[in-house]
């Protein structure tokens, strides 16, 4: 049987859906997480479920209570059995009043790779987790940028957001992290206890220049990186979608741009900015060490909040061409006021049998898609 697993952004815990019959997904298991916890991600390698653990938000109709306990980390659980899952161990942060981890990436074996928020630090920072003994985590290193380090006498940057968004991915010994305004940042974790740094690469300056994702194509030494949109409305600097030559790891370079969503005719709106919500880039179909995950190939696939999924032919590195697209409608029901009444895609996984699964943050649940085009991955 397919399962997903899936994290919940305001409810402590996880869902698993049984998707096997994409066309009727249902719900067969709730593993519940510890109470008024943050679970906002999971990744799964050999039969483990590395979920991260963190402060809720302080918003009204969710239950929970920054100011109240709640613990900061990540918990280890066996679903090799879905239905049966069994928790495996716990590691906490050394700040327990702080973030927790956000997003962490796990492709099997020794190490834990977390985005984390630990005590001394000016912003999420690189943790390495050793959970040869699951039972009892470790740290086994660590990275940052400098200028986080402030209890140790750094200085932070004159850029606003220098925090480790996601450790996307591990590619032999290299480490590709999403650093926010301090770029994409390549590592050499050949020694976990002494991270080394390969590159950092920066994006247009008096643009949205951060980076939120960086998902690989293996085959073609390339990169997908996109910033996050996180201002309604449009207010604010303009986001991008890069495609990054890396087959040079110590000198990646751009190569093109993805063009920007553009509404069909007769729509009360001319462009995305004045649909209402954010709009501009979030996510990439970025799991490609998942063997149940479609391989890159010539279609990527893209979030843009209130202009929904976006799907590329990527065929030519140059020159990126947007072939199809899914905009959901407005929420059914608002299950938390705060959100608004607005379209908001976030995440997109594609599985190995081609359905594509696009998250609709805390209001809208999980559409699942097949993409039936003439362009072959």
């Amino acid at each position: 049987r397919w399962y997903a697993i899936t994290a919940h952004y305001n409810v402590p815990g996880w869902s698993v859906v049984d998707v096997t019959d994409p066309r009727d997904p249902k719900v067969v298991k709730f593993i519940p997480g510890p109470a008024n916890t943050n679970t906002v991600q999971v990744d799964i390698a050999d039969g483990i479920m590395v979920a991260a653990l963190g402060r809720p938000e302080n918003r009204a109709g969710t239950g929970m209570d920054p100011k109240k306990p709640y613990e900061a980390g990540v918990i280890l659980i066996d679903v090799k059995d879905p239905l049966n899952p069994k928790e495996l161990g716990r590691w906490h942060t050394d700040n327990p009043n702080g973030r927790g981890t956000h997003r962490n990436a796990y492709q099997g074996g020794r190490y834990v790779h977390l985005a984390a928020d630990m005590k001394g630090y000016d912003g999420d920072i690189y943790v390495i987790l050793d959970i040869s003994d699951p039972s009892k985590p470790v740290e086994a290193g660590r990275w940052w940028v400098p200028g986080q380090h402030v209890a140790g006498g750094e200085t932070p940057q004159k850029d606003p957001n220098i925090n480790l968004h996601n450790p996307n991915f591990v590619d032999g010994n290299l480490m590709y992290l999403s650093y926010g305004d301090a770029g994409m940042v390549v590592l050499d974790i050949a020694d976990v206890k002494k991270p080394k740094l390969v590159s950092q690469t920066k994006f247009q300056p008096r643009h949205r220049f951060d980076v939120h994702t960086v998902s690989p194509d293996f085959k073609r030494k390339l990169v997908y990186v996109n910033s996050e949109a996180v201002i309604s409305e449009c207010k604010g600097p303009l986001d991008h979608a890069t495609i990054v030559d890396v087959s040079n790891p110590a000198k990646p370079f751009a190569v093109s741009r993805f063009p920007v969503p553009v509404p069909p005719a007769g729509l009360p709106y001319k462009n995305f900015c004045d649909k209402g919500g954010r709009f501009g880039p979030h996510n990439m179909n970025q799991l490609q060490y998942n063997p149940n995950v479609q391989k890159q190939g010539n279609l990527a696939y893209l979030t843009w909040f209130n202009a929904g999924l976006r799907v590329y032919d990527v065929s030519d590195k140059r020159q990126p061409r947007e072939i199809a697209n899914f905009v959901a409608g407005l929420p059914e029901k608002l299950y938390i006021e705060s959100y608004g009444n607005y379209v908001r895609m976030e995440d997109v996984f594609v599985d190995s049998r081609g359905y594509i699964y696009v998250t609709g943050g805390a209001q809208q649940g999980i559409y699942i898609l097949r993409y039936t085009g003439p362009v072959k991955n």
